[in-house]
């Protein structure tokens, strides 16, 4: 099947979050079909990297539609975002969860986890699965430069995925935005569907 190209990543950040559900994401000898995305919209956005970090900024200005944006996050685990600019939003997209198809024995050790739906279940869960790290920051994964073992396999069906929406996980700014895209049923998830807790709300001084 081939790659997808950058046009994919040229349209509104939200669309793409949505299309992305039951998309391969192929990584240098392992692979696994995203389940579950967050959109998070350079403009509006308070939860965005863009709201508060001019190196976000400046990542979105000066690289191309379907970059890889990789960051640390607490201190403890790499992530890994998709660039999308040049539609009616810009944004960058966090894949959450994965289902695993290729490549799982190699997951297993660098996750030191056994069962299948443990291994991608979370943006830093696949990310150390994979093999991912601030290295590959910038990475471009569509066009004439993609590395070779890494891109973006449309399948040939999305029949497989019943696509909900929910808020999306962990922030404490623009929290009731329904950005979480996510196969409903896969076991694969990082957080249920509907069972996202809000943070609580700061009680007065």
């Amino acid at each position: 099947m081939p790659y997808l190209g950058t046009s994919f990543f040229q349209r509104d950040v939200l669309t793409v979050a949505r299309d992305l559900i039951g998309v391969e994401l192929v990584w240098k000898g392992a692979a696994g079909i995203i389940v579950e995305t967050e959109a998070y919209s350079v403009e509006g956005d308070l939860a965005a990297h863009t709201a508060t970090r001019p190196s976000a900024r400046e990542f979105v200005k000066t690289h191309p539609a379907g970059a890889a944006y990789v960051y640390f996050n607490y201190g403890m685990y790499w992530l890994f975002n998709l660039l999308v600019k040049g539609g009616s939003q810009d944004g960058l997209i966090l894949i959450r969860a994965l289902d695993p198809t290729r490549g799982i024995e190699k997951m297993r050790q660098r996750r030191h986890r056994e069962k299948l739906h443990e291994l991608c279940s979370g943006p830093g869960k696949l990310a150390l699965a994979l093999g991912i790290d601030g290295t590959h920051h910038g990475l471009p994964m569509t066009g004439k430069n993609r590395p070779a073992g890494c891109g973006l396999i449309l399948p040939s069906s999305s029949s497989a995925h019943e696509i909900a929406t929910d808020i999306r996980v962990g922030i404490s700014q623009a929290i009731d935005y329904p950005w979480r895209f996510l196969s409903r049923h896969s076991p694969h998830l990082s957080v249920k569907h509907g069972k996202v807790k809000p943070p609580a709300p700061k009680t007065p001084r």
